[in-house]
């Protein structure tokens, strides 16, 4: 097959949909099948096979790590000589508006999938008030795709219920040859603990510092566990907030990590703390799980999908009483035959989800489509 994907999210950028991307695109490629991506520039020109086409963009004022590409005459010209058979739309922003113009005009089969739950994030951004022209906004443009695939079931019934439809279920996936226990490392967790002594149990947090994360829940946790030191790895347009906000606490800020570098901080973590609620997902949860980091994770959205409470991980109430998440993080870390039996569950849970297979779904998809 020959696929075009636009996306407004992709490399240098370091997130789950970019990781999500890489891999599909590598398998997708490794099957023999053309990719090329239409995205923001600064990314390189080719990626495991797969050519990039880097778009002029600008930063969303309200978000820098996120560039707004604008379409342009000549990304028609390159559909035009790539000849797509299909055309996959991730998250339509800006540029994903000119993938679906682009595929109506061409009458390419368009396909369509949802990976930020950009409704929920507004509340935080202080725009709660616009919810409901987002999600028309976001109808409008998804209802254009023969198929709209979401990451969790609770994302394929809530975009149902918004009036989106032909949704379908893109399962999940980890590399559970990356991730893994056995990289647990005492150097990487002297740098996790930042020059705090290493006394009791190390919470670890690995995504974007924004708003939408919600990591001050984090806060009264370490308040609650005198032991406790927190780690938070990642970068974003929030960090300022969060580093006065933990000020005065056994909090290190560690920065981007990746490769084996990140995989060996999950398995050096004591406990993953994931207090977001606006979760499309969450695969940072299906990381820690691989790397055998038992998991606390709300209990809203795709998190529940991937999190059986008490089985291979704990869920906690982000919207009920303010002790949920210390209480779950409590279980998480205060027996150690229950902790073995999660950290030994969660991998197992893990190992289910290969990218392999959630590629073939993807194709299988795609070829229902076009045949």
């Amino acid at each position: 097959m020959k696929i075009a994907f636009f996306t407004e999210t992709f490399l240098p950028k370091v997130d789950g949909i970019v990781t999500r991307l890489t891999r599909t695109i590598k398998h997708l490629v490794d099957a023999g099948d053309e990719v090329v991506v239409f995205c923001p520039d600064g990314c390189p020109d080719e990626y495991m096979g797969a050519r990039l086409i880097g778009i002029p963009a600008m930063p969303l004022p309200l978000y820098p790590e996120l560039k707004l590409a604008l379409p342009r005459p000549a990304v028609s010209e390159a559909i035009d000589t790539f000849r797509p058979g299909l055309i996959h739309v991730v998250n339509p922003a800006v540029l994903g508006l000119g993938g679906i113009w682009l595929a109506k005009m061409k009458n390419i089969p368009l396909v369509a999938s949802y990976h930020t739950h950009l409704p929920k994030y507004l509340e935080h951004y202080g725009m709660g008030m616009l919810e409901p022209l987002l999600w028309e906004l976001l109808k409008a443009a998804h209802n254009k795709a023969l198929l709209n695939l979401c990451t969790s079931t609770a994302m394929v019934q809530e975009l149902s219920e918004k009036g989106i439809q032909h949704t379908a279920l893109w399962q999940r996936g980890v590399d559970t040859e990356l991730f893994r226990p056995d990289l647990r490392s005492t150097t990487l967790r002297r740098r996790l603990l930042g020059g705090h002594d290493d006394r009791g149990t190390l919470l670890l947090y690995v995504g974007r510092l924004s708003a939408e994360k919600q990591i001050e829940r984090i806060r009264p946790v370490l308040e609650a566990l005198p032991d406790a030191r927190l780690a938070l790895v990642g970068d974003g347009p929030h960090r300022y907030q969060l580093e006065k906000y933990f000020a005065g606490t056994p909090t290190t800020f560690v920065g981007y990590l990746a490769g084996e570098e990140l995989a060996s901080a999950y398995a050096s973590g004591d406990a993953f703390l994931f207090p977001s609620s606006t979760e499309t997902l969450g695969l940072v949860l299906l990381e820690a799980m691989a790397s055998g980091c038992p998991v606390v994770g709300a209990n809203r959205g795709g998190v529940t999908d991937i999190i059986t409470d008490g089985v291979n991980g704990c869920l906690y109430e982000p919207d009920g009483a303010e002790d949920s998440l210390i209480e779950a993080t409590k279980k998480l870390v205060g027996n150690d035959l229950e902790r073995q039996a999660l950290r030994s569950a969660a991998r197992s849970e893990a190992e289910r989800w290969g990218w392999a297979g959630a590629t073939e779904q993807l194709r299988s998809y795609y070829h229902s489509i076009l045949n």
